[in-house]
């Protein structure tokens, strides 16, 4: 096993690899798709709105990268990204590696909130700010309740929001059984499978600045979870106040979750899987787990969704997929964890 300073001193290597890898799929993915553009004419294209320069490309390729293709990928980043930092910051607060973002019932309350929105049929607009909205109220809602809980609350924390789930749940289901079978039913059914099909700037102005707002706290907070994790005791000796700290960290992973949830649908296992692969590159330091979380989900979810687009004539929705990688390598690491 390598010694702690080994791995201290390989650190920033594996950050700028993380960064350039990060850098080089996103300029691949706008090569992509089913309207092919050279690696060579993306960055030519995407130079010409900083230095002006003679265009020699097709129109429609220009088209594809800034109308289709920018706005995928932008927000691809920041959903990917921001899950799996809220899911390494709940299992930090949490003290368990099993958590995920939806332990809360954000990703609950915003499916209720979506398919609510398609079936009041109020539109792209209204459908996003209706889940971003029910997400939040199912967080509040798990706060207020958990909050009267004296003994533990970290417990009081997940058991509420397994109940809180689980009443959106069935109120989403109610929602399901009463919709249109014919067009809204496949509307929320689709929606809740998680894609970046038809993602918009709007998306990215609406969603990505709460994104990046939510991961600037959890950065700045990254030292304070590695002395959570200890216990509230021995926080307190350390003048940390862990109560305020969990809940400002809660707070922040809940308006990431929310947000991606209100524009991308459900993508799951990010936010669980992610944060321990994390976890095996930079070790279970926070100050360096947190962002290299954020690193490699954004480089995940962008290339799931390339192959969302790429393996089959239809797009395939990111949750199936993230499932179908998410689950068996979480099984892995369950039986390897066991072994040793």
């Amino acid at each position: 096993m390598r010694s702690l300073p080994a791995v201290r001193r390989a650190l920033p290597a594996r950050f700028f690899l993380m960064t350039v890898v990060l850098v080089f799929v996103w300029l691949i993915s706008f090569s992509l798709g089913r309207y092919p553009v050279s690696l060579l004419d993306v960055v030519r294209i995407l130079l010409s709105r900083i230095f002006p320069m003679e265009t020699t490309w097709p129109e429609a390729a220009e088209i594809a990268l800034f109308n289709i293709r920018l706005p995928r990928l932008l927000l691809g980043m920041f959903v990917g990204g921001g899950l799996s930092m809220a899911g390494s910051a709940y299992q930090a607060v949490f003290a368990n590696p099993l958590v995920s973002p939806d332990v809360l019932g954000a990703s609950g309350g915003a499916g209720f909130g979506a398919a609510l929105a398609i079936l009041l049929s109020v539109g792209a607009f209204g459908l996003t700010v209706s889940s971003f909205f029910f997400g939040l109220l199912a967080v509040l809602l798990v706060v207020l309740i958990a909050g009267r809980v004296r003994y533990n609350r970290v417990l009081g924390f997940i058991l509420t929001g397994m109940v809180v789930s689980s009443l959106f749940s069935a109120a989403l289901s109610f929602l399901k059984l009463v919709a249109d079978p014919n067009n809204q039913l496949p509307a929320i059914t689709y929606w809740l499978m998680g894609s970046l099909n038809g993602t918009t700037m709007f998306d990215v102005y609406f969603a990505g600045p709460t994104i990046l707002l939510g991961m600037l706290v959890l950065v700045l907070l990254r030292w304070q979870l590695n002395i959570i994790v200890l216990g509230d005791e021995e926080a307190k000796t350390m003048g940390v106040m862990a109560g305020r700290i969990r809940l400002i960290v809660v707070f922040a992973a809940t308006l990431i979750t929310a947000a991606s949830v209100s524009v991308t649908g459900m993508v799951g296992w990010i936010g669980l899987v992610i944060p321990h692969v994390a976890r095996m590159t930079v070790g279970a330091d926070h100050r360096y787990q947190l962002p290299a979380s954020g690193f490699l989900g954004a480089i995940f979810l962008l290339l799931v969704d390339n192959a969302s687009r790429l393996i089959a004539s239809s797009e395939i929705p990111l949750g199936i997929l993230t499932a179908f990688i998410g689950a068996p390598f979480f099984l892995w690491l369950i039986l390897r964890e066991g072994r040793q």
